[in-house]
């Protein structure tokens, strides 16, 4: 096998033997796993040969990106991991039209430095921005703090390249905004979490880059009064709030133990933590009045005091430099370092309407200590689109105990009309979710799409599908 694969891509990128100890474990250090070799094409042609090898010889293939999921996706024992961060090429990054051509192994954070280069932005970010790649991002149809105006990865994606589990290639890289021939193969393929083919490559969409932010944490009396802050700015700002965070207090003071230094949001602790920014790019929203301050920023200031004089805010701070943005923005993205301060954990990832989440959470409150009465939460909340990441510290390690909180879980959130998955994927860990609440016809006919294009199932195998 390696002498067969080292004549595809050549010796030194066929990894084995000691050379795999980095390669053995997930981010989250949940699942240990063997793989037969690490593989490391750089580029389409050499993917497709190697899964045409793969695919001839029966042998299973997990492709993994930057390596920072969160369910077990890259999980590869006894499987050719098929690594992609040889393909780190931006083929091409045109403002005028804005998009950008980029290989599947482009470090997220890479991408926005060269989108800055040329004065545009790629808006999807989220925590582990500097390590993930843009096709671990696809495969899973990541989210993110920018979910609010700018939509999911599914969203800013124009075409794609892809190598089939037969090893062909599909090119659907086109960059057109309205294109009605035939199945969206692209959006089949964006989100399937390898199982019916390896992106290889992605046109995505670019945004005018921002002149003007601004940012506060605001602490309103309740959830409920966040969301009518929320719907006024989008009133006021015409849609710009790119951002809206939600951190409990125990975020806050679990932030200050594990990092020294940190600071309270507010001069008196608030139980309800908000992170809101909005962001401007006309001329007419970014230019200072006379007061000095542009208007996107008096709107922001003008709606949190009409709302302090109604006795919905307790308290507000917005941030008058850069350096105080970025405090308030590294308080929220220390959110997964947070939520693995402490072992075991179980970490889930549910979006209900956004009318719903102090309901959901509320009951969860009540609920979670019939499962362990010794469980603690940790929450933070993208309050803006409903996704609620709800990590529990349970007891013990207990995988009936495990089950039964999980299932407390998806049972709260469908009750409020939500899902157990939001942005994170399947992969292993919501494989029993899978089972006891997707609808059953839908399941059978994802199965029966993987028959079809996976017939010897070499790609991703026991992921994602029940």
């Amino acid at each position: 096998m390696i002498t067969q694969l080292a004549a595809l891509v050549g010796d030194k990128y066929v990894l084995h033997g000691a050379d795999l100890d980095p390669w053995r474990s997930d981010w989250t250090g949940a699942y240990r796993f063997e793989p037969l070799a690490v593989v490391r094409p750089a580029s389409t042609a050499e993917i497709a040969a190697v899964v045409r090898w793969a695919n001839d010889t029966g042998t299973t293939v997990v492709p993994v990106s930057g390596n920072t999921g969160l369910s077990g996706g890259t999980y590869a024992d006894g499987a050719l991991l098929l690594s992609l961060d040889r393909l780190n090429s931006i083929r091409d990054l045109r403002p005028d039209a804005r998009v950008a051509v980029v290989e599947a192994g482009v470090i997220l954070s890479s991408l926005h430095d060269a989108a800055d280069a040329v004065d545009m932005i790629f808006p999807l970010t989220f925590g582990a921005r500097g390590s993930a790649m843009i096709g671990g991002c696809l495969s899973t149809n990541a989210g993110g703090s920018n979910v609010l105006r700018y939509g999911n990865t599914r969203d800013l994606v124009l075409g794609i390249e892809a190598v089939l589990p037969t090893g062909e290639v599909v090119d659907l890289l086109s960059e057109l905004h309205k294109n009605n021939s035939g199945y969206d193969l692209r959006h089949l393929l964006i989100g399937a979490e390898g199982t019916l083919g390896i992106i290889t490559a992605a046109v995505l969409k670019l945004h005018p880059k921002p002149r003007a932010y601004a940012t506060a944490m605001v602490a309103p009396q309740s959830l409920e009064d966040a969301l009518t802050l929320l719907n006024r700015l989008q009133e006021a700002t015409g849609g710009a709030v790119e951002a809206f965070e939600y951190m409990p207090r125990h975020h806050i003071e679990i932030h200050k133990q594990i990092h020294a230094g940190a600071r309270e949001p507010f001069d008196t602790p608030q139980a309800i933590n908000i992170l809101v920014e909005v962001a401007a790019t006309a001329p007419r929203d970014c230019t200072p009045g006379p007061d000095g301050r542009p208007a996107i920023a008096a709107h922001l200031e003008d709606t949190l005091a009409s709302m302090f004089e109604e006795g919905l805010l307790l308290d507000a701070v917005v941030a008058q430099n850069e350096a105080q943005r970025a405090e308030m923005w590294a308080r929220r993205e220390a959110a997964a370092e947070i939520a693995m301060s402490r072992k075991p954990f179980i970490s889930n990832d549910i979006a209900v309407p956004l009318d719903k989440v102090a309901a959901f959470l509320n009951t969860m409150e009540r609920r979670l200590p019939d499962c362990d009465p010794e469980a603690q939460e940790n929450i933070v909340a993208h309050l803006g689109d409903g996704n609620v990441h709800y990590t529990v510290w349970p007891s013990s390690d207990d995988a009936g105990l495990r089950d039964q909180i999980m299932e407390l879980v998806e049972d709260v959130a469908l009750s409020f009309g939500g899902s157990f998955s939001a942005e994170h994927g399947i992969g292993l860990s919501k494989l029993p979710s899978m089972r006891r609440r997707k609808d059953p016809q839908a399941i059978s006919t994802m199965k029966a799409i993987k028959a079809a294009l996976d017939p010897k199932g070499i790609l991703n195998p026991g992921k994602l599908l029940p």
